[in-house]
């Protein structure tokens, strides 16, 4: 075992020992309070002071009608298509952005040429070339993947490298003191440092990726949550609308959890600010 390593296990040991404190367990319940808190909030408003649904949609009817969609197999059909293009683009855009962001922390060169394209394009309104990716690539599945790639992947990259360039220069003189090699400090050191970045660059991706597959159905498809979004605003029916906008919302949150989870696992020796009262 190196002595990074046995550094590392020594603070989880610390970690393990300090007790949280009583009113760490109010924490888990504060999430659920504010959306039923919420949700009751909304349902109020509009049962009592907006009574038009053409306006404003109640929680109790937006159950209704997803449950007259699944009754009728159209939710799925929709939430499967846009599953499918959300997932392939978010996997693409994780997976180029990880080595695009590697390649340009650890040269110099890659960072010249590839840097002002990602600051260009960053900034540039993908969302408004989408219709002439829809036009290049033509209404099916594909186009859809390439839009929610080129507005995911940015943030991947800004992040890693990111992450990357802020390892901690005390630790990376102190690999090199106990003779580790490029390689070694990499994997032991500033991988591990760039990780949370990492996480955090799929939480931003996450976001903008549903909101792209969205806007990408919008413009071209037959089927998907933009879809039925576009349906929906033509005909006013404001509790499928609604539907859609829940789901996605729903998608987001839960995601996004997912993510802090699997980061909370694989980081245990991170303590939040919650975590250390």
């Amino acid at each position: 075992m190196s002595s990074i390593e046995r550094a590392r296990n020594g603070a989880l040991s610390s970690q393990r020992g300090v007790r949280p404190p009583r009113w760490a367990g109010l924490l888990y319940w504060t999430s659920a309070a504010s959306i039923i808190g919420g949700l009751l909030l909304w349902e109020i408003a509009g049962r009592f002071f907006v009574k038009k649904a053409l306006f404003l949609t109640t929680p109790t009817q937006i159950v209704a009608e997803t449950g007259k969609l699944i009754a009728n197999g159209q939710l799925q059909v929709h939430v499967v298509a846009s599953g499918l293009e959300f997932v392939l683009g978010l996997a693409i855009a994780i997976v180029l952005g990880i080595g695009i962001g590697f390649a340009m922390a650890s040269n110099k060169f890659a960072k010249r040429a590839l840097g002002p394209w990602v600051a260009a394009f960053y900034a540039t309104p993908t969302i408004a070339i989408s219709p002439l990716i829809i036009l290049w690539a033509g209404i099916d599945i594909w186009s859809k993947v390439i839009v929610v790639v080129i507005n995911s992947i940015f943030p991947m990259i800004i992040n890693t490298e990111a992450g990357l360039r802020s390892t901690d220069r005390q630790l990376i003189d102190a690999a090199r003191c106990f003779g580790c090699s490029r390689m070694q400090i990499f994997w032991k050191v500033s991988l591990p440092s760039a990780i949370p970045f990492v996480f955090a660059g799929i939480k931003l991706a996450i976001g903008r990726g549903l909101v792209a597959v969205v806007v990408a159905e919008l413009f071209g498809s037959r089927a998907g949550l933009g879809f039925l979004l576009s349906q929906a605003s033509d005909a006013f029916n404001m509790p499928l609308l609604f539907v859609a906008v829940t789901i996605l919302a729903i998608t987001g949150m839960t995601l996004t959890w997912l993510v802090g989870w699997l980061e909370r696992v694989l980081l245990p020796w991170r303590v939040t600010v919650d975590e250390a009262g």
